[in-house]
């Protein structure tokens, strides 16, 4: 993507020309700076990189700032970036996209899209953020999932926010969170739908699965009876839709439930759409706890059968990725969370991993299906128990200790 002049066409004063100039050598200059593998990192199921994907710092600067020296003689950022975090992702034209969430210092998040060959580094964003039709009442909106669809279209199901109607007066935190629907394309002109209507009272963390199942749009849910609070139930639900431009589904029920004393306890939620194998759909997910520090929210996997997506058939135990080194830290403390990861084309099937690291910024992390699949069908599921733990861990133990004939 060739980057544009961004000097005015009316005359500035030279001092503000010259910082212009260096404002844009630094950008560019972080822009095309190179992500390494993490030497340190070697789990034997994914590879982590040295820096973060997308930051704060990756916006383009006429995003930031006011270019006219007229209105903005000291040349000051107008419009600041507090964080790029939680992306949606595809594949689209040879390039790997993000669909970023990115936050103002207002606190409004809206959808940028960037891109990059490589899926790695070199990430830039298009010229402008998504134009997102609204439907009101709506406060904030964010976290996108992409779906490519059976039926032609490309879908992003995302969470949209409102102040709770029924909050008494003086109360400015409860909010109502429901799943907005959009589709398109191109990624350029986007049709919204009606916000999905599931029997929960709201609804956070919803992807539309790729197929039709039973004639039906299919969405994975996360039914919660508040805004933070899950309720009694929680945990991934599944819901069908017969007709997606109504957004009125079926019947919930619950796939993927919460359990004690486990990295799911809190709540937990389907990440981007699951991805098909020849053994099943590949699923990842985030699992929250509470600790001394708060809540914790780490990554998981799970898979289910390609006849029955609502059958779980592998359910390892643990999480899959946690916070890291700088991952941990930001504007919400220790915190992993996904709702985005592309399959690159080839026969090698190498997925990109895309979470946002403490509502803060973006990450990458690199595999392929086969790891996937071997770390889901063969990774032993939670022992529940710290007895059953210990058997587990010493019947790997013993295991190893016979083959290396100690």
């Amino acid at each position: 993507m060739k980057k544009k002049s961004l000097l005015p066409k009316i005359k500035a004063p030279a001092a503000w020309t010259k910082r212009l100039k260096q404002l844009t050598a630094k950008h560019e200059k972080f822009l095309a700076r190179k992500n390494p593998v993490d030497p340190e990192w070697d789990n034997g199921v994914f590879e982590r990189f040295t820096f973060p994907a997308i930051t704060y710092r990756h916006a383009p600067i006429e995003w930031r700032y006011d270019l006219n020296p007229k209105t903005n003689p000291f040349l000051m950022e107008r419009l600041g970036v507090n964080a790029t975090l939680n992306p949606g992702a595809f594949f689209w034209k040879g390039k790997v996209h993000m669909v970023v969430r990115f936050e103002g210092y207002d606190r409004k998040s809206l959808f940028a899209i960037a891109e990059s060959a490589n899926g790695i580094d070199g990430w830039r964003f298009w010229d402008e953020p998504v134009d997102l039709p609204e439907l009101k009442p709506e406060t904030n909106v964010y976290d996108m999932r992409i779906t490519f669809h059976e039926d032609g279209h490309i879908y992003g199901v995302f969470c949209a926010e409102a102040k709770d109607p029924n909050a008494k007066p003086g109360d400015l935190s409860s909010a109502v969170a429901v799943a907005g629907m959009v589709r398109t394309k191109d990624f350029k002109k986007w049709e919204r739908l009606p916000n999905l209507k599931t029997p929960a009272s709201q609804q956070r963390n919803v992807v539309l699965h790729p197929e039709f199942v039973d004639g039906q749009y299919a969405f994975y849910t996360r039914p919660m009876d508040g805004f933070i609070d899950v309720g009694s139930g929680g945990g991934i639900g599944w819901t069908l839709c017969r007709d997606i431009t109504t957004g009125i589904t079926g019947p919930e029920k619950i796939i993927d439930g919460r359990a004690y004393h486990t990295i799911k306890e809190v709540k937990n939620g389907q990440g981007p759409a699951p991805i098909k194998t020849p053994q099943g759909w590949l699923h990842l997910a985030h699992g929250v706890r509470g600790c001394a520090a708060g809540l914790r929210y780490v990554l998981y996997m799970f898979m289910t059968s390609l006849e029955d997506p609502t059958k779980v058939i592998a359910r390892p135990g643990g999480h899959f990725l946690a916070p890291y080194g700088g991952e941990g830290f930001g504007d919400v403390s220790n915190v992993t969370f996904t709702n985005g990861w592309v399959e690159l084309p080839g026969k090698e099937r190498t997925v990109m991993i895309y979470y946002g690291g403490s509502d803060t910024r973006c990450y990458v992390a690199r595999t392929n299906v086969a790891k996937l699949v071997d770390w889901c069908l063969n990774t032993p599921e939670d022992a529940l128990t710290t007895r059953k733990a210990v058997d587990q861990r010493l019947a790997l133990i013993r295991a190893n200790k016979q083959l290396l004939g100690r």
